[in-house]
Parts: structure tokens; C-alpha cells; sequence
């Protein structure tokens, strides 16, 4: 790998909370069409020594004169080289739906570099690579998208009935759809990270049985929680779900954070 310089750094995480001594770094990968801040309010559900930093794909917000990513690997490849050369502080990677996908790949990518799984994998809301449905919403154009947004839930109706607001957003999903419909695994073998499968109980996209069979892609351990609620359930179960992050990295959950 090529030593990332602080600027490419800048450009792939955005630092929503760093410790002087951190214990465990906790790097959070999007879903189609969102961006590093969706996970802002985390910090504040986290403990003493844990960082947080959330992934700024390109094409969308300070990256907007960016082009898109076309695949995974041009996601998962400059992620890897970053999280490598940021010290030995333990990694937990999370990501949801298209983020776990990247996260994923990121997570194999480092093992293969560093020599040692990482702290753990978090996968939420995407079934097993093994267990992937066909799509093709990306093909259908802006009413196929529109039809899948409110399908998922996650974005008002509000957003999507204002004409400015869905000639701001439709692109960056369209482009997003697109990559992670078209991305098919190039190496199926189990990882050695410990990996946990978060998935609600009524996620039109996955379902528990689905989200159970990323058992078979590590060699660590592996546990499956279900949370109420649909694809998006992360956000009413926020505190639930930062505390099974920890929990499954080892740290006891609820610890009382500092300010």
C-alpha cells in the first residue's frame, strides 16, 4: 500500500469524535445516497476512549466535484490504505446496507495487509454475501428510485415530493444503486475478523435467516441481533444498536461519556 498524506485522509474520514487516548476506533460506513454525518449523534452514546469516524464517499457534499465510485473496490481499497496507516489503536468497522458491502471488502483488505483480523465487523441491514437478491432499480431511472426510497422509509415524503430536493439527492443515489446492484464478491472466503449481523425484524431488503448466513464468511466469532423496526430501524434504535457495537467489541455498553 501507498502511505496515505493527511489531506487523502481529510478526504475519506471525517472525524466525529477523537480521544487522547483512544482504546477502540469506531469507523462507520453509509448506506446508498448518505453521507459521514449520518452518524454525528453517536458520540455521544460512546465512552471514554472510543473514537468515531464516519466515511465520506466521493460525489456528494464536500466531495461534490468529485466523480462517483463505479465498484466497490475503488471504495474499499483507498479505505483500507487510510485505516492502515493511522496506527495500531483496535478497528471496529460498521457499515449499513451498501456501507457494510464496503465494509466488508475493507475489512478483508486489511487483514490481508496487516497480518490480524480486526476488532470487529459489523454488517447491518445486508443479507450474506452468499445470499444476495438480484436488483435492478438502477436500470428503472428516477421512478424506480423514487418507488424504492419510500419502499425502504428513511426519507420523508416531504424530500421526495419537493422537485429541488430530489435534483439534489436522485443523482448520488442513482450513482450508489447502481455500484452496489453491479457489485458481485471476487473472494467469498471467510475473513478472520469476529463479525456481528445486526437486521430488523421487518427490513423489506433482508430478513434474519439472510443476515444469520454471514455466520459462514468468518472464522471469528459471530453473533446475530434483530431489532424491531424496518431498513432504516438504526435510527429509533440508536442507543440499542451502539450498545451492541461495544458490547460485541468488547467494552461494557452504557458507559457514561464525557462531553
Amino acid at each position: 500500500m501507498t502511505i496515505p498524506t493527511v489531506r487523502q485522509r481529510e478526504r475519506w474520514l471525517r472525524p466525529l469524535r477523537v480521544q487522547d487516548v483512544p482504546r477502540l476506533r469506531l469507523v462507520c460506513f453509509p448506506h446508498a445516497g448518505g453521507a459521514a454525518g449520518f452518524f454525528r449523534t453517536w458520540g455521544a452514546r460512546l465512552p471514554v476512549g472510543v473514537e468515531l469516524y464516519g466515511v465520506q464517499y466521493p460525489g456528494r457534499q464536500d466531495r461534490v466535484r468529485e466523480a462517483y465510485a463505479e465498484g466497490v473496490d475503488e471504495l474499499a481499497e483507498p479505505m483500507a490504505e487510510v485505516l492502515e496507516s493511522m496506527g495500531e489503536v483496535p478497528l471496529a468497522l460498521f457499515g449499513h446496507s451498501m456501507g457494510a458491502a464496503v465494509a466488508h471488502e475493507t475489512a478483508r483488505r486489511l487483514e490481508s495487509v496487516l497480518g490480524r483480523p480486526q476488532a470487529g465487523l459489523i454488517v447491518s441491514g445486508r443479507p450474506a454475501p452468499d445470499r444476495l437478491r438480484p436488483s435492478a432499480v438502477h436500470l428503472g431511472g428516477e421512478p424506480a428510485l423514487l418507488e424504492d426510497l419510500r419502499r425502504l422509509g428513511g426519507t420523508s415524503d416531504e424530500v421526495l415530493d419537493d422537485p429541488a430536493m430530489r435534483a439534489l439527492i436522485l443523482p448520488t443515489l442513482a450513482a450508489d444503486y447502481r455500484l452496489i446492484e453491479t457489485y458481485r464478491p471476487s473472494d467469498t472466503a471467510p475473513i478472520r475478523t469476529p463479525v456481528c449481523a445486526c437486521v430488523s425484524d421487518a427490513d423489506p431488503e433482508v430478513d434474519p435467516e439472510e443476515a444469520a448466513a454471514w455466520e459462514y464468511h468468518t472464522r471469528g466469532p459471530f453473533q446475530l441481533r434483530v431489532f424491531p423496526g424496518d431498513h432504516f430501524y438504526l435510527v429509533p434504535q440508536e442507543d440499542e444498536l451502539v450498545e451492541q457495537i461495544l458490547l460485541f467489541c468488547g467494552l461494557p455498553g452504557r458507559w457514561p461519556s464525557t462531553p
